[in-house]
């Protein structure tokens, strides 16, 4: 039985970076406190209509740690949870310390996700992003002491950023022995500072060696491809993904939020001042819905399964586009599962289902 998911938005941030498309706001920190209490409030509305136990909780932004820990923690205070959820905490390198750890933990966090992007200081500076690489060691460090399982998060394919710059940041994050990393290609977002910078914009095939180099190193240090951007030791897969790749139901909460139970789609509000605004008056946050017909779940349902190792059942490609696809796709058993090229491709190759 797929697990049922808890999102938490934290949109604020202290700096934003020049790729980033989500709702994050740097000049709304007046209102972290008030944002906490509507945040709580909506919980405890969700509670009332029946909301069932989470088995995983994630705080993502935006910049959680942005927040003081005992205000973050007071949040998941009134999240129900399942006895072993796990609850997962995004972390700038740059704001963590042994004190918010110790406090994430005694109130029952078990992951930290750190926005690492880079090793290098020159990409960073690049993406816009100001941590400094030191402080990542230090995070890992900390975490490790507590005994926080961890990810680290990492973007390749910066303006100026060379397969050599990239290779050294795997390296340095192989270093961590992290339990989990998250690799992303960097992506031009309409209405970013990066998509007004077409000279900056990511060259596909260096992004396509920078993958290779990425899962080379990864898999070498023990870390298996799971799902065509994530690797992880065997037990230390991230469970809150899986909520949404198994199209699992998850409840998000805060400003920009989403939602989704049994094929119905629905969002809060996208600024903090209107959803803190609408809960404080009584009002719903929600902005809008949508419902998925069957066919079109069905065909999403398969196109999330194919990025992942279980892949898809057979059937799922006509035997012609087996054949023709042969680099892309290989048979195991009854299921189809994506080759690393195919990984590479995988939009392409997931336009093919049936």
């Amino acid at each position: 039985m797929t697990d049922f998911g808890v999102y938490v938005h934290v949109p604020f941030c202290r700096h934003r970076c020049d790729y980033c498309a989500f709702a994050t706001f740097t000049d709304r920190d007046h209102l972290m406190v008030r944002y906490v209490e509507a945040v709580r409030a909506e919980v405890r509305r969700e509670i009332e209509t029946g909301m069932k136990s989470a088995d995983t909780v994630f705080f993502g932004g935006g910049t959680p740690s942005r927040l003081a820990p005992e205000l973050l923690m007071s949040i998941l205070d009134v999240i129900p949870r399942t006895s072993g959820a796990e609850v997962t905490v995004e972390c700038n390198p740059d704001d963590v310390s042994l004190e918010m750890f110790r406090v994430f933990a005694d109130r029952g966090v078990n992951r930290i996700s750190f926005g690492v992007q880079s090793m290098q200081g020159h990409v960073l500076a690049s993406l816009g992003r100001t941590h400094d690489p030191d402080n990542v060691r230090r995070g890992v460090d900390a975490a490790r002491g507590i005994g926080l399982s961890f990810n680290l998060d990492v973007i390749y394919g910066a303006h100026g950023e060379t397969v050599e710059d990239w290779e050294r940041t795997v390296r340095s994050v192989v270093a961590l022995d992290p339990p989990h990393v998250s690799a992303y290609g960097l992506t031009v977002e309409a209405g970013t500072p990066l998509a007004d910078r077409p000279d900056n914009h990511p060259d596909d095939d260096r992004q396509a060696e920078m993958y290779e180099v990425a899962d080379d190193l990864l898999t070498t240090a023990g870390l298996l491809n799971y799902e065509v951007s994530n690797w992880a030791r065997p037990g230390h897969e991230s469970r809150h993904n899986r909520v949404y790749w198994n199209q699992g139901d998850y409840r998000g909460f805060g400003s920009a939020a989403h939602s989704h139970d049994r094929g119905r789609r629905w969002w809060n509000v996208r600024t903090p001042d209107r959803y803190v605004e609408a809960i404080e008056t009584g009002r719903s946050p929600q902005s809008s819905e949508e419902v998925l017909d069957a066919e079109t779940r069905r065909i999403e349902g398969l196109q999330l399964a194919l990025r992942t190792r279980g892949g898809v059942p057979i059937e799922a490609f006509a035997p012609t586009d087996l054949e023709l696809l042969d680099e892309m796709l290989e048979v195991v058993g009854e299921r189809v599962v994506l080759t690393r090229r195919g990984r590479l491709m995988a939009n392409e190759v997931s336009m093919r289902l049936r």
